[in-house]
């Protein structure tokens, strides 16, 4: 199982319990205007998505609800030509490394993630570091396993 893989199916087992994952292996096209219209019907779905990097920021090191500290996460804003979603980059967990993002503003990319929806109180990462999502904040956010450079 790839390491990015193995770590994200850890990010999702700490934050939503051992529920049904299989949604979490289906890969499916999607927009990102469809992922926010309807948030619920993607939650916990991989999806793969187009578009350009905004807003790329660099995360501190943060902790895990386990104590690990993770290094070199990031997040940016993935825009298409009809909405945005923040999407979030995963650190390396227990090996301190310095690493930067994997991409820069106006990258053309294709992202594959899982999306999380709102009202689950799992976690997400925010400049804050993990934090636990609440109902009223309505965050979706795709956390990304795989991020390539669009070729045209």
């Amino acid at each position: 199982m790839p390491l990015v893989r193995h770590r994200l199916f850890l990010f999702l087992l700490f934050s939503w319990g051992a529920g049904p994952l299989c949604p979490l292996w289906a890969d499916e096209r999607a927009n990102i205007r469809q992922i926010l219209e309807d948030p619920q019907a993607y939650h916990l779905h991989h999806v793969t998505m187009r578009g350009t990097v905004r807003d790329v920021v660099s995360l501190d090191p943060y902790k895990r609800p386990d104590e690990t500290i993770c290094y070199g996460a990031y997040l940016f804003r993935l825009e298409d030509e009809a909405a945005g979603i923040p999407v979030a980059v995963l650190g390396f967990c227990g090996i301190p490394v310095i690493r930067d993002p994997d991409v820069e503003e106006g990258d053309q990319v294709e992202v594959s993630a899982t999306i999380q929806a709102p009202g689950h109180h799992g976690y997400h990462l925010s400049v804050s570091g993990l934090t636990i999502a609440t109902d009223q904040e309505g965050i979706v956010q795709a956390i990304a396993d795989r991020i390539l450079p669009v070729v045209e």
